[in-house]
């Protein structure tokens, strides 16, 4: 299956990077971005991983902090959004 990353989730990867650069270093950087193509490759071949977050929503979680949340739909996995967990969950789906 094919992967499409919305604005918005490639928006929030961008913000986690910086921070995660910014607060910890490079290393622990590309260490985040390997995991998150690691898990982009897994997704591919197993879409149904995910838990069933809210109606057809499905999450994963990448790290203590961090939740990815994707759809799929006609045999394609979108990405919604890099979800923080400590925020509010409300936020979540919006």
């Amino acid at each position: 299956m094919q992967i499409f990353v919305t604005p918005r989730a490639e928006k929030n990867f961008d913000t986690i990077v910086a921070y995660i650069n910014e607060n910890f270093g490079e290393k622990t950087t590309k260490l985040f971005i390997k995991k998150v193509d690691e898990i982009f490759t897994l997704l591919s071949s197993y879409p149904q991983m995910g838990q069933t977050e809210h109606n057809d929503i499905k999450g994963f979680q990448l790290s203590p902090q961090t939740k990815l949340l994707y759809r799929i739909r006609n045999n394609k996995i979108i990405i919604l959004s890099f979800f923080d967990v400590r925020q509010n969950p409300k936020k979540k789906y919006k």
